[in-house]
């Protein structure tokens, strides 16, 4: 009967759930099952591409900062009106269409770069019986070049290009030539003794000529333009002076630099002379200095752009370059910085770039090499032509490259070489610039000058981010973990329940807002009370510990009246007393100490001191990271099983050593979890860092210096830069450099968590 009655309940209950509506009801269920199992996957799914795309993005943005330099031939043709003689130089116009060519016979020749067309041909007029004895050019930004003559003259003569915009936009060039001193030759040499060798440069009001003499004398000219306010009428006035050199072989190569201050002299031997050409009555040679060693001869000599740094091309194929160093006594002296050999036979030409510090070197086996000095590459070594290289020019904005041989051919290239500065060399080594006493990491992206180089080395900036995360970690982790560990184990429900949503309610503070505050008020204030903010990150952990210490030894029956978990609101009016104390005797102990100016203080004592430095960062970044890892290491340790921790107590163990060895070691993979979040936002922190560190990409230790991030650089700077510039490929080369880094600290770490979880799941 009992089992009748039980099999008709069991029918009662199966029927109930077998209605139409109950069925329906499962179906329902089922299906908001499947749709939030597919979510799930399409959401986890959509993060990982998303991820995998970020970084093929980024990716993309900086393959090309990797690829070499290309150069692919376009034309050759015979040299335009070969009658004219040889070619003592050849050059083109802006854009590489128009290509001109200056002739041992005094005539220069106009003609089209890519057919090789002759467009037009002037002949500068030379006195009778007067023959050309050298030729040299001017700085790029003038286009001039000087004929030195046997009769102790120069002409000064500059091609120059009018361009015009007709019908549909066509775009028309009219060549002409001008003189930008005055048409008829300047006397450079008053004893009248053949130039053998010739430098000029043209101002906009001083003007330098200085040659080598037939009897071994350096004699210089400079010619200023005087302007009569009256007529407007331009006259010239020349200052001659002159210097024996006696202890210098046959001079070949002579150069003067574009601020017409300093010449450089190189003999056949590889001596090269520093000339001091401020007073042009009376150089002065400063420095001699034996560049090549023994039967080896200087074959080339050129400024890199800036005319600060020297070319030195030799007869066994190499090119080093050279540029002034100041010594410990403060001197200037030329110092070889970099060298080249990759091209194997006499160099037997240089040209530069306009634009950058590279340069192409041809040879006299026919091939031209293109280099990069500060990054220190090769980028292309391409042979041209198969009879030797007599004149190389690279167009000003570095695309054509004109080559004319020996056997009257010129041979036009394209080069596409869009990003020659980036280099693993340059983006995370020392790197020697010009005027600079040493090598060094120097991220410097924009200036004011056209003589300026761009330094790009990530290396400070990665420091940066390093320091920057050092020290907020360093206030933000004990603080946190510690202050988890309490509100979780010991403190009173009651108070947790203030205390928790407090903190983590921070997290929702905007960072610009703390950076801000620590801009503009925080930094201030420390630095005005610099000894009391030392004071108390000094006293307070000592305060707090000889509170607890007085706490311990007070009698019980004052203690117990303190309900437990409560203890910690008794350190309040302790923190705000140190706090008070601290900072109301930093202004004496200051005054006492420090001349009443400690910053000051530090500053003349070999301790640079910045307002904005990584101690105020450390601060307001680490309020920012705090909520971060308190909140998540708070619900890992508050989430230890109660019966781990009541069987440890039942066992006869302290709540100390319950803490330590049970529940510290359960929660660690939560913990863990929780610095490593604070890690990866303390080093992908933007705000803070770009408002309170005063962004200065130095290598620096102290914790009074200032600093630059990773990601506060990509900030500032990628607004500003040339879209497919290098500048905005290698600031792209940052963010992908902080993505692997994060990525891989955020997997190692994940493995750890899974370690940590898997050995102390069985506690």
């Amino acid at each position: 009967m009992n089992t009748t009655a039980s099999n008709n309940t069991s029918s009662t209950v199966t029927s109930l759930f077998d209605t139409p509506a109950m069925e329906r009801l499962h179906r329902w269920r089922r299906l908001k099952d499947k749709i939030a199992r597919h979510g799930m996957t399409v959401g986890g799914s959509s993060v990982i591409v998303a991820v995998v795309l970020i970084f093929f993005y980024l990716l993309y943005v900086v393959f090309p900062l990797l690829l070499p330099a290309r150069m692919e031939a376009v034309k050759q043709y015979a040299l335009p009106v070969a009658e004219a003689g040889e070619s003592l130089y050849i050059m083109t116009e802006e854009r590489g269409e128009i290509g001109v060519r200056y002739t041992v016979t005094g005539q220069v020749v106009f003609f089209d770069v890519a057919t090789g067309q002759h467009l037009q041909t002037q002949k500068i007029t030379l006195p009778d019986g007067v023959s050309i004895s050298s030729f040299n050019t001017a700085d790029f930004t003038s286009n001039a070049v000087a004929f030195g003559l046997s009769n102790g003259q120069a002409l000064v003569v500059e091609a120059s290009f009018k361009v015009s915009f007709g019908e549909n936009n066509a775009r028309s060039v009219e060549t002409a030539l001008r003189y930008p001193m005055e048409q008829a030759p300047i006397v450079v040499d008053p004893k009248g003794h053949a130039l053998l060798t010739i430098a000029v440069q043209v101002g906009s009001d001083a003007n330098t000529i200085a040659a080598v003499t037939d009897d071994n004398r350096l004699v210089l000219t400079g010619v200023t333009k005087q302007k009569n306010f009256m007529t407007d009428e331009m006259t010239l006035q020349s200052v001659n002076g002159e210097i024996a050199l006696s202890q210098t072989g046959k001079v070949e190569h002579l150069l003067i630099d574009k601020e017409q201050r300093v010449a450089y002299l190189a003999d056949i031997n590889g001596v090269i002379l520093r000339i001091n050409i401020v007073e042009k009555n009376a150089p002065v040679i400063e420095q001699s200095v034996n560049a090549l060693e023994k039967g080896v001869t200087v074959t080339a000599l050129a400024f890199l752009n800036g005319d600060i740094s020297l070319l030195v091309g030799d007869s066994l194929g190499r090119i080093t370059q050279w540029f002034p160093v100041r010594n410990e006594k403060n001197e200037s002296i030329l110092t070889r910085i970099r060298f080249f050999h990759e091209q194997r036979t006499p160099i037997t030409s240089i040209d530069i770039e306009q634009r950058r510090k590279g340069f192409i070197a041809a040879d006299s086996d026919g091939y031209v090499g293109v280099y990069y000095t500060t990054s220190e590459r090769v980028l292309k070594i391409e042979k041209v032509s198969p009879a030797p290289i007599k004149q190389v020019a690279l167009s000003p904005r570095g695309e054509v490259i004109l080559a004319e041989d020996a056997k009257g051919t010129i041979s036009v290239w394209h080069l596409d070489n869009p990003h020659p500065e980036s280099s693993m060399y340059a983006l995370w080594s020392k790197v020697w610039y010009e005027s600079y006493s040493k090598p060094d990491y120097t991220w410097q992206s924009t200036s004011a000058t056209n003589d300026f180089e761009s330094k790009f080395s990530l290396v400070p900036l990665v420091f940066g981010t390093i320091k920057a995360a050092f020290y907020a970690l360093l206030v933000a982790i004990p603080l946190s973990i510690f202050g988890a560990i309490y509100a979780a184990y010991f403190m009173s429900p009651a108070m947790r329940t203030v205390v928790k949503p407090t903190i983590e309610i921070m997290e929702a503070l905007p960072t610009v807002i703390l950076g801000f505050l620590a801009g503009l008020w925080l930094a201030p204030f420390v630095e005005s009370n610099l000894p009391g903010v030392l004071m108390l990150l000094l006293f307070l952990p000592i305060a707090v510990l000889v509170s607890a210490y007085v706490w311990h030894i007070l009698p019980k029956s004052f203690t117990e009246r303190v309900p437990d978990g409560w203890q910690a609101g008794i350190l309040i009016p302790v923190i705000l007393f140190v706090g008070w104390v601290a900072f109301a005797l930093s202004h004496p102990i200051e005054a006492l100490l420090f001349a009443g100016d400690m910053p000051h203080w530090l500053t003349q004592h070999g301790i640079d001191f910045d307002q904005r430095n990584a101690l105020v960062v450390g601060i307001a970044m680490g309020l920012a990271v705090i909520p971060n890892i308190f909140s998540i290491a708070e619900d890992a340790i508050f989430s230890v099983p109660k019966h781990l921790t009541s069987g440890s107590l039942a066992l006869g163990a302290t709540p100390w050593q319950t803490l330590i060895r049970v529940v510290i070691l359960t929660a660690s993979p939560g913990i863990f979890s929780a610095i490593m979040i604070g890690v990866g936002r303390a080093v992908g922190e933007t705000m803070i860092v770009l408002m309170a560190t005063g962004n200065t990409p130095v290598i620096d230790f102290s914790i009074f210096q200032g600093l630059r991030t990773l990601s506060a650089n990509i900030a500032v700077e990628l607004p500003e830069s040339e879209v497919n510039s290098t500048h905005y490929r290698v600031l792209f080369l940052a963010a992908l450099f902080l993505f692997l880094v994060t990525f891989f600290f955020n997997t190692i770490a994940e493995v750890i968590r899974h370690r940590l979880r898997k050995k102390y799941s069985s506690l």
